[in-house]
């Protein structure tokens, strides 16, 4: 699953990119630095695996991943090609959703692309560009769907929803704010809309107004709560200090400045569940693993994630949930107290089950 990074230019985005992943893309105070969309996998943050790992003593722990992808800065007029538009809307259409970096900042001797630090202009900037995109791409489908009808009624149910979809973007409104129905959905999948992908927005702020909500940051709340998105504050320019450190340090630093976990962790794990993402683990002396399935995934699909025969051969999945084996102490412990249950195909994981499944090939 990719995540992709975007923002205007000089407002932090390559220096959350470089924190989430210690990737090293180039950072500088001009337009354009990041060209080529650099790409970095991380590890989804679980403070489970590390609980497991202790209570198997087990020989290795593996995490769940996700991959962020920065994408070069973005002006106005992308939809038409300018600056690196079609670059920056071809990589953003091979993403899953977007993590829009805004500055919520004052600084001087930070140069603003457009003059002045504005967060709801800057966003709008950027959004605006991908409705018209969007719009671009429906208008095509509309006219074919339309050309096509005339000769298979079925098209006629496509061009409708297209129009439907249409309406909204013609309003500079993105596409993820329309309720659709499951069907209308299958229809404009393959359309890649861009204004149809999730959106989190982080809102980046000066090392002083940590731990407060300015009035920049109100303002992006406001507007993300009207298309259900959601917001997470942070200093980008801490946030890369606190990648660097390790440990205790690291805790240190976050005691220091009053945080439970760094911002990025936040990041991660948000942009996991914006992806409709969760992770079932299992445990053993030998590994401790998080697996990544979608939400509302069935025991014999989620079996095949660690191997095909599994899912093919699915006979039961063990399962305990992490709460209840942790309350208890020990596998053997949550058993006898009757909380290890066999499920069967149609069981939809839980986010924390701990599986063991049961085949035969």
């Amino acid at each position: 699953m990719k995540i992709g990074i975007v923002g205007l230019p000089n407002v932090g985005k390559s220096t959350l990119f470089n924190s989430i992943t210690n990737a090293g893309a180039e950072c500088a105070n001009y337009p354009f630095c990041t060209i080529e969309p650099n790409v970095g996998v991380v590890p989804v943050p679980d403070e489970r695996l590390d609980v497991l790992g202790k209570m198997y003593v087990a020989e290795k722990i593996t995490h769940a991943i996700i991959e962020f992808v920065d994408i070069a800065g973005l002006v106005k007029g992308a939809s038409k090609g300018e600056g690196l538009g079609n670059k920056f809307l071809s990589h953003i259409r091979e993403t899953d959703s977007i993590v829009e970096v805004v500055r919520c900042f004052d600084d001087s001797n930070i140069v603003h692309v457009d003059g002045s630090v504005d967060p709801i202009r800057d966003i709008e900037t950027i959004n605006l560009e991908l409705v018209l995109a969007d719009l671009e791409t429906v208008n095509k489908r509309i006219d074919r769907a339309a050309k096509l009808a005339k000769g298979d009624k079925k098209y006629l149910q496509e061009e409708d929803t297209f129009k439907k979809v249409r309406e909204v973007l013609e309003q500079g409104k993105p596409v993820r704010i329309l309720e659709l129905t499951d069907e209308e959905k299958e229809i404009i999948k393959d359309a890649f809309l861009l204004t149809m992908k999730q959106i989190l927005y982080v809102a980046n702020i000066s090392e002083s107004e940590i731990g407060t909500e300015n009035e920049y940051v109100k303002k992006v709340r406001e507007y993300a709560e009207k298309e259900n998105s959601a917001v997470i504050p942070l200093c980008v320019k801490i946030e890369e200090e606190l990648s660097s450190l390790e440990g205790e340090e690291k805790q240190e630093m976050l005691e220091a400045m009053g945080l439970d976990e760094s911002g990025l962790d936040k990041v991660i794990k948000k942009s996991y569940d914006l992806l409709g993402l969760m992770s079932f683990l299992t445990a053993g002396k030998k590994e401790v693993r998080a697996w990544t399935i979608k939400k509302g995934t069935k025991a014999p699909q989620a079996a095949g994630k660690i191997h095909t025969d599994f899912e093919r051969g699915f006979i039961k999945a063990e399962i305990v949930s992490y709460d209840d084996l942790i309350k208890e102490g020990s596998y053997q412990k949550a058993k006898e107290a009757g909380l290890v249950r066999l499920e069967g195909k149609d069981y939809v994981m839980q986010n924390g089950d701990i599986v063991e499944f049961k085949f035969n090939v």
